[in-house]
């Protein structure tokens, strides 16, 4: 018997609501949004810097928890063992993430950006940093798997903490030295790492497990399934779009004043997103996952925790820094990049279906 073929992506677009369809028109807006706040009313990135604790922005991080909620509301914690025993997945995803990806990013910087140094360093924080928020919403909007993104960003937040600064030191002065380029040097404590991990997914990811225990527990996982998450869903995606418009409203008037130098940034970043989804996506078909797990380990590959690389960058070269403005184009350019990479994704589904119909006749 052959198996039911998945939906193609005119099904998927065709069921998503009409927020969802126009996602990439919203985002532009959003990021236009931000970007002419920024710009035209004074003083508005500084009000909006003001409200945080230590380096963390408050309005930034009500977003991302806002966004991030209902993904993790959505996740079936019982299915998180299905993950756990999937080698090929778990390997796959560590080496990109912590081996590939920073060094893919430190060639790149080296490579384009080799007469500006400030600029340089802040593109290797960025590919240090690896994704633990917003990567969350682009696996949801491709159809990845929900409780492998969470095992996967779970795995990243802890080696965020314990490797971070290691890999700064490496990258930033070990290496360097090696090859004689100039070195850097980059000062962060792991207390600071992990309070932006236990904010941007602990909290998140705690009200999302105790959401489903106690939904099913008082009211069945039908009612859970059926009537509140269709209710908390539509949050995600507007703290997303209230996230772009903060990030893009504290930097609009630093962005729109050096078109060019925001331009020289963009060119290693968009290489960087292209190469590492890319290349994951084509390893997770190459080794047997099926369509749902590969998106996943593409998206958690090629995303960056843009969050975390800005806070370091400004707390260690300040906030008018080139470093601190590399951090900033990060999500300038990561945002529209990874929304086509969502639909890419999705009419790459085809991919795998023709392997399962070529397969089964086999098994057969």
């Amino acid at each position: 018997m052959t198996a039911p073929a998945p939906p193609d992506e005119r099904n998927v677009l065709a069921g998503l609501s009409t927020l969802d369809r126009f996602l990439p028109v919203w985002i532009g807006l959003a990021m236009a949004a931000g970007l002419l706040l920024g710009r035209l009313v004074p003083g508005l990135d500084a009000a909006l810097d003001a409200v945080k604790i230590g380096e963390i922005s408050l309005p930034i991080a009500l977003g991302l928890l806002l966004m991030m909620y209902p993904v993790l509301a959505k996740v079936r914690y019982d299915r998180l063992g299905t993950v756990t025993g999937d080698r090929r997945l778990l390997i796959s995803s560590l080496v990109l993430n912590w081996v590939l990806g920073p060094a893919l990013m430190f060639a790149l910087a080296w490579i384009l950006l080799p007469d500006l140094p400030e600029y340089r360093t802040g593109l290797i924080i960025v590919g240090l940093a690896r994704c633990i928020a917003m990567v969350l919403i682009w696996n949801d909007l491709a159809c990845g798997d929900r409780e492998a993104a969470a095992v996967l960003v779970a795995l990243n937040s802890i080696f965020q903490v314990v490797a971070f600064g290691a890999l700064g030191w490496f990258y930033l002065q070990v290496l360097p030295g090696w090859l004689g380029l100039a070195q850097d040097a980059l000062s962060v404590s792991a207390w600071d790492i992990a309070s932006y991990v236990l904010i941007f997914l602990g909290v998140p990811l705690a009200a999302g497990y105790a959401s489903r225990r106690l939904g099913e527990r008082t009211r069945g996982r039908e009612w859970y399934e059926s009537r509140f998450l269709p209710r908390v869903g539509p949050l995600a995606l507007y703290g997303l779009l209230f996230t772009i418009v903060i990030l893009f409203a504290l930097q609009g008037g630093t962005i729109t004043s050096q078109p060019g130098d925001v331009a020289r940034i963009a060119l290693p970043l968009l290489a960087y997103f292209a190469l590492m989804w890319g290349g994951s996506f084509l390893l997770g078909r190459a080794i047997g996952l099926p369509y749902d797990r590969t998106t996943t380990l593409a998206f958690t590959a090629a995303g960056n925790n843009f969050e975390l690389a800005i806070a370091v960058a400004v707390g260690v070269f300040g906030v008018t820094s080139g470093q601190a403005l590399a951090g900033v184009v990060g999500p300038l350019i990561e945002v529209p990049v990874l929304v086509a990479l969502v639909y890419a994704s999705l009419a790459a589904r085809r991919l795998f279906t023709a392997r399962a119909t070529a397969e089964e006749p086999a098994r057969a």
